[in-house]
Formats: structure tokens, C-alpha cells, sequence
């Protein structure tokens, strides 16, 4: 079947042009091991029930953690992590009968999926471990019969975040406490994980307290920086496991590029919805891999309606997935999934976690993901085992997508970007520091091994706001609010804006998406329904909607200001001044577009305040001897103001290929005279509230970041700029003015400045 479809798609003319690069993953041999120490009988009854072989890289981590370490592995998707830490956890369970394990998911989705081996490995011990979920589904009463019998607990940061000021209750399961899995960890980065970073810090204090000192398990994708991740995000020393011993079917991996010509005569969702709908008719079942929500919806329904045309049998095995559907919905489509039920799934990356739906046979990457780590991760999800697969990476028209296409070794052979967790954040800690002297009493001689360093101002702060006030036990919470109530772990804005559909909760986001995706007049789509804002209310976060069908959607303008606040540190790079501080931005919203088919139908006003806050960022000034030379050297109006606008988006678009984030996490601003600086400028910025360390790493590698920019622009064959170099999808101006050629001098120069080869 794989084999009919590359035919085809090789052959056939409106395909085989778009075709920008198609390579051969060979396949992998299994590398069996043995452990150290003879394994338990009931495990090997189970090994044997299953007809599984551990691979080396199973029986080198069941070694580490029978002796004790904190272990992190990084081993590809199917290569058997999960047994890997649960054959000497279910063993140390058996061999105490008191001990108690816990394990921390990032989805609701992923832990009853996990709840499911559990159960099947309990079979086996002779024992009543009791494996059960946590989470916000579970009843009352259920509850209480975990806390009380249940040796094994699955739940999710945001269960443990409420858990936590009870902790009371789980005395017994946390004084017992002998190991912490943290499964999928790289989804703890950014905003996220750094709140998560607090969460264990607290849960870490509240084990002691009641003398358990538990390892710790990280089960993560590959990343580029796995110890310093780990360390970071739980504040402990571990070892890491790596290399892969699994067995590996040949994947086929095409490069798919509707902007071959540099113009497009389609969009990459549209190409993306072809590709979906020819692999399922060709009996291929296909997940596809979409960037929003939006699109994994439009491409479900659209494609449900064209394939009916042609095979009304297709019709309902096509689905989409993604956060915000009700649990029971999630998990009927996993099993329909994993039964073959469905033959096509478009989702967001809410599938691209470990959660057991089968093997496909192809999968489609609509649209790079943002991270390499996303992009295999996803890719991982065709042909688990050793069956063949086949993985099409659809490109945009955006610069990191474009350069992919045109630079595909690089993506190959690139190794992981760094996930990034700062702990600096002074919202965060102020947040976490709340919520522990509600847990219990905070200590002056705690502090540091809790919270790191600094931590007196952000208790001053909480004093000055009457929210903790100090005791003879130490620094305890005394506002009136609930304080995991008042920290988003998901967001470092605790504002939750929930849109209502005839009075009833449709779903919940936070102010920026709010302000983007739901603002007055906005088009909402919903599991496949578009809905109409008639009413924003900012004073109450009340947005409620009514269901319209309608073929267009909507798109907001953002403006921004930004102000140099304080310089943290600064590099001279040969003659370059780069410095890294504080910036505060403001983010204004005039307007909005009604579009149909990316053809703008009409531009409406919005009367929003602005979104104001403090951040961290790095800037650099370019002195005026550049702009005299380029306006010398090119007569054209606003060459140098669309020169350093473009520089400004192209760099911002290659910074995701070195730090795991996403573009849209980034901010800029350029301007040929700042009045901070008083000389021509370019901001690259956190998008986040106090900062999440993005631009810190970026500020240390901007020698990379430069060069490769400078690549993007070079190599790509438009004339005047394109959206695969300097034009981007955020720009407050219309990406007005950009000019490519002015780009491209500045770059030079820049070389020139930092004493840097071209």
C-alpha cells in the first residue's frame, strides 16, 4: 500500500513537483539484554505471558534504579520506556508492602491509557496494588478509597498542584513514598515548566516532612540538554539512558513543499487535507499532524465531506482530535484508533504523547511542529514495531519550513534543540511561595533548597499584598483565596476567560487567547461547529457565542510598544553591542480581519486595552554608518526601515531551531531610532510576563542564530521577500515595510561588525 501511494505521488505531475526531498530511515535490529540481578518470578511470567525481550537500553535502566539512582531516558517513542521503569518499581512494591508509588502524567488521555498496563502487570505480583487515576474526573468517593488503598497513583501537575495544602491526607502514601515517575517530560518547558519546576519543589518539601525521599523517574523525547533538564526541573542528580536498542521498521520520509515555485498555488493545510484524503482512500491509516486547533477541525470536516463524494463508507471513520473535548469523546477515539475503526485521525499534538493507539501506517506533519523533538515524536507515531511507515512533512510558507526544505541534512543531523526551564521568574515564584506557606510554614533555612535563590524580595512582595504574614513557625498563607486557584500552571497569566454557548461552559483559555481567538466578532470553531462572539465581557471573563455555519474566519491585528527597563548583561562581539534586561511591552489590539479563503472580506475596529507587562529580552543597536551606507548603496524609500524589519523576523524565526519553543512565544519590535538608545534597534523578547529564559539562551548564541539567518535570506529564491523569509504571520504592520536586499546588506555588515566569515 505505502509502495502504490509513493508511485503515485512520484508520477503524478501536481505531486511530484511538490516532492522537495524524499529519504529512506533504514530499518534497526533489537539489541537484547540482560539485568544484573536475576529478575523477580512474576516478572518473568509476565515477560514470558507477553512473548517480550527486554533491549539493552531496558535492562541498563532497571540496573540504575535498583540501585538507587534518579534515572532520565530518552529513548524514541516505542522503545519500551514504560516497562522499562515499572519492572523495578512493581519489584520494590512487592518486596515492601508499604511502599508506594506515583506517577505524574501531563494528560488526562495519557494516564488512563497507563492505568490500563498497570492493571495488567498487578495480575501477575500477587498483590492488590490498587493502580488508580487522580484527576480532576474522579469522584469524591472514589477519592477517598485511592488515598486509602491505592499504593499506586496516576495523576497530572494540575491534580498535584490541588493536592498539595491537603497533603495532610496523604500522610501515609507520601511517608511511604519510594518513587516519582514523571512520564513525558519534555512537555514540562517554558511557562509550564517552570511552574512545574515549583510544583516538585514544593512536593519535594511536603515528602520530607514526612521522612520519604523518593527517586525520581524522567521518561522524556530526545532533547539536547537531558541532565542539565532534569536537574533543573526537579532540583536533583540523575543519569541518563539514551541509546536505543528497539527495533525500527524502514520509514519513508517525504518532503512535501506547496511552495516549491515560491509562490503557492494552495495552502499547506489544503495540500495537507489532499495528502489525508488520497492515504485513506488508498487504505492507508493516517494521522495527520496539525499546528492549531482550528485546523485539525476544518481539515476533519472538510475532508469528511469530499471523501463522502467518492466512498460514503469513509465518512464516519474520519475524526478529529485535541484538548478541550470531553474525556469520554478522547478516549472513544483513541480506541477506535487503535481498533482500526477509524482510518483517519487529524489532531494537534495532544496525540503526539505516548498514548497507545497502535501502529499507523502514515503520518502527516501539517505545518513544522516548532521543535525537532515534536517533529519526531510525531514522526514516531507511523509504524511502531518493525512494520514500514511513511511520514510526509508538509512545509509552510515560513522561514524555518522553507529553510527545512532547501537545507534537509540539517534537519536530519541537527541534534535536539535545548528545553528551556528558567527558575528566575519572579511571578511564578511569588505564585509557588504562596502556595507553599498555605501547605505548610515556610523556613528562611528552607528557601534555598525550595525555591533557589532571591526569594526575600518575592516574600516581602507577599507580605506588602497581605497575602502570607510571618509566625513563629515560619511565613504562613493568610489571603482569603485558595492559592493553587490563583497559580496556572499552564500560564503565567492566572486570568481564565471561559466562553459560554447557551449558558453553558463551551470551553476556557487565557487572556491572549482570549484577546486573539475570541474577541468580539471573532469566529470560533468548536469539534467542528463555528460559533459567532456577540459578547466580550473583560469585566467578568465572560465570553458567550452563538452557533452560526459560516466558511469564513477571523484574524487580529497586534501592535507594540516596548520600553528598555533594565540591562542585565551585555557582549561586544567584535563592534556589535548586544545586551540581555528587562523590557516592558505593551500589546495593543485596533482590529481585527474577516477573511474567506485567505481573501481579506473586511477589517472591523476592536476596542480593547492594552495587554501590559514586564518581561525579559535582548537587544542590539546597529550604528547609523549602516543605514547611511545601505541608502548610498540602494536609492530606495524606507530600504533600511525594511531592512531591519526583516532581520527582526527572520532571526525571530530561526531562534525555535536552537531553543524548544515556538515563534509565537517570541515577540520583536524593530525601529530605526529607539528613545532608549537613541540609535537604530532591533527587541527580541519573551512573550511571557517576567520571562521564561528564551531570549537568555538566544542572547548566548547569537553568533549561531546570526549565521543561519543569514542563510535563510540568502538562499531563498523569492526577489523581494517572502513569507519564507522575512515575512511573518504576526506582524503588527502588515509586514509593512520589508525589504529583502536591505536585509541582506544589514546581515553582511552585521558580519563585518562581529569579525565573523560569511
Amino acid at each position: 500500500m505505502i509502495e502504490n501511494v509513493l508511485n503515485s505521488l512520484k508520477s503524478k505531475k501536481w505531486y511530484k513537483n511538490r516532492l522537495e526531498h524524499t529519504r529512506v530511515l533504514k530499518p534497526q535490529e533489537a539489541v537484547y539484554g540482560d539485568t544484573k540481578a536475576v529478575l523477580p518470578q512474576f516478572i518473568k511470567n509476565y515477560l514470558h505471558k507477553n512473548n517480550i525481550k527486554l533491549y539493552k537500553h531496558q535492562c541498563s535502566a532497571i540496573d540504575l534504579l535498583r540501585g538507587g539512582k534518579n534515572v532520565i531516558i530518552t529513548t524514541p517513542t516505542a522503545s519500551g520506556k514504560t516497562l522499562a521503569f515499572n519492572i523495578p518499581i512493581f519489584e520494590k512494591l512487592s518486596q515492601d508492602k508499604n511502599a508506594t508509588a506515583l506517577y505524574i502524567y501531563p494528560a488526562k488521555a495519557l494516564a488512563n491509557d497507563q492505568l490500563k498496563s498497570m492493571k495488567e502487570l498487578e495480575k501477575y505480583c500477587g498483590m492488590n496494588l490498587n493502580p488508580e487515576v487522580y484527576d480532576g474526573d474522579t469522584t469524591p468517593t472514589k477519592k477517598r478509597k485511592i488515598r486509602k488503598d491505592s499504593r499506586i497513583v496516576i495523576t497530572n501537575p494540575y491534580e498535584l498542584h490541588n493536592v498539595l495544602p491537603w497533603h495532610h491526607q496523604w500522610e501515609n502514601f507520601f511517608s511511604n513514598l519510594k518513587f516519582v515517575v514523571i512520564d513525558e517530560a519534555h512537555q514540562y518547558r517554558g511557562v509550564f515548566g517552570s511552574n512545574v519546576a515549583f510544583l516538585l519543589r514544593r512536593f519535594q518539601r511536603i515528602c520530607n516532612y514526612y521522612g520519604s525521599d523518593p527517586q525520581f523517574i524522567l521518561s522524556t523525547a530526545t532533547i539536547a540538554n537531558p541532565i542539565e533538564f532534569s536537574e533543573k526541573l526537579t532540583g536533583l542528580k540523575f543519569n541518563l539512558i539514551s541509546e536505543d536498542s528497539s527495533p525500527k521498521g524502514k520509514k519513508h520520509f517525504i518532503f512535501y513543499n506547496p511552495y516549491y515555485d515560491g509562490v503557492g498555488k494552495t495552502t499547506t493545510h489544503v495540500e495537507s487535507q489532499g495528502l489525508f484524503q488520497l492515504f485513506i482512500l488508498n487504505n492507508l491509516q493516517t494521522l495527520c499532524f496539525t499546528t492549531s486547533r482550528k485546523m485539525a477541525e476544518l481539515i476533519a470536516r472538510r475532508s469528511k465531506k469530499e471523501v463522502a463524494e467518492i466512498d460514503a463508507s469513509l465518512v464516519n471513520k474520519i475524526s478529529a482530535y485535541r484538548a478541550g473535548y470531553l474525556a469520554e469523546d478522547r478516549r472513544k477515539i483513541e480506541d477506535n484508533l487503535k481498533n482500526g475503526k477509524l482510518k483517519g485521525v487529524t489532531a494537534t499534538n495532544a496525540l503526539e504523547l505516548g498514548i497507545n493507539i497502535g501502529s499507523l501506517d502514515s503520518v502527516i506533519i501539517s505545518g513544522y511542529p516548532g521543535t525537532l523533538m515534536s517533529v519526531w515524536q510525531q514522526a514516531g507515531r507511523a509504524g511502531r514495531g518493525t512494520s514500514d511507515s511513511l511520514v510526509t512533512f508538509v512545509a509552510f510558507q515560513n522561514p524555518l519550513d522553507q529553510y527545512f526544505m532547501k537545507h534537509p541534512d540539517v534537519f536530519f543531523d541537527k541534534p535536539h534543540e535545548h528545553a528551556i526551564i528558567d527558575l528566575s521568574n519572579f511571578q511564578i515564584i511569588k505564585g509557588h511561595l504562596m502556595c507553599a506557606a498555605k501547605e505548610m510554614p515556610v523556613k528562611p533555612n528552607m528557601m534555598k533548597i525550595d525555591f533557589e535563590t532571591g526569594v526575600e524580595d518575592h516574600l516581602k512582595s507577599l507580605i506588602g499584598s497581605r497575602l502570607i504574614e510571618k509566625t513563629n513557625k515560619g511565613w504562613v498563607y493568610c489571603g482569603s483565596e485558595y492559592p493553587p486557584f490563583k497559580v496556572n500552571l499552564g500560564n503565567i497569566s492566572s486570568e481564565i476567560f471561559k466562553v459560554y454557548y447557551k449558558g453553558e461552559i463551551l470551553e476556557t483559555m487565557d487572556k491572549r487567547q482570549a484577546y486573539t481567538e475570541a474577541h468580539h466578532g471573532a469566529v470560533l470553531i468548536n469539534q467542528g461547529e463555528t460559533y459567532i462572539v456577540r459578547e466580550f465581557d473583560l469585566a467578568k471573563n465572560i465570553i458567550k457565542v452563538v452557533k452560526k455555519d459560516v466558511n469564513s474566519h477571523t484574524s487580529v491585528q497586534k501592535d507594540i510598544d516596548i520600553k528598555i527597563f533594565k540591562e542585565i548583561e551585555k557582549r561586544t562581539i567584535g563592534n556589535l553591542n548586544i545586551s540581555f534586561g528587562e523590557l516592558k511591552v505593551s500589546e495593543y489590539y485596533p482590529k481585527y480581519k474577516v477573511l474567506e479563503k485567505s481573501k481579506v472580506v473586511s477589517v472591523r475596529n476592536l476596542k480593547l486595552p492594552p495587554i501590559q507587562f514586564k518581561t525579559k529580552g535582548m537587544w542590539f543597536t546597529l550604528p547609523e554608518s549602516i543605514a547611511e551606507g545601505l541608502r548610498c548603496a540602494i536609492d530606495r524609500k524606507e530600504i533600511f526601515e525594511g531592512g531591519i524589519h526583516g532581520l527582526e523576523h527572520a532571526m525571530i524565526a530561526i531562534i525555535p531551531f536552537h531553543v524548544m519553543c515556538d515563534r509565537f512565544d517570541i515577540g520583536g519590535v524593530s525601529t530605526p531610532s529607539h528613545p532608549d538608545t537613541k540609535m537604530a534597534t532591533i527587541f527580541i523578547y519573551d512573550g511571557f510576563e517576567g520571562g521564561i529564559g528564551l531570549t537568555e539562551k538566544a542572547f548566548h548564541l547569537i553568533e549561531e542564530i546570526t549565521r543561519m539567518t543569514y542563510e535563510l535570506v540568502r538562499d531563498c529564491t523569492c526577489e523581494e521577500g517572502c513569507p519564507a523569509c522575512i515575512y511573518s504571520p504576526k506582524c503588527g504592520n502588515d509586514n509593512k515595510p520589508l525589504d529583502k536586499e536591505g536585509t541582506l546588506f544589514i546581515l553582511e555588515q552585521m558580519f563585518d561588525l562581529m569579525e565573523m566569515e560569511r
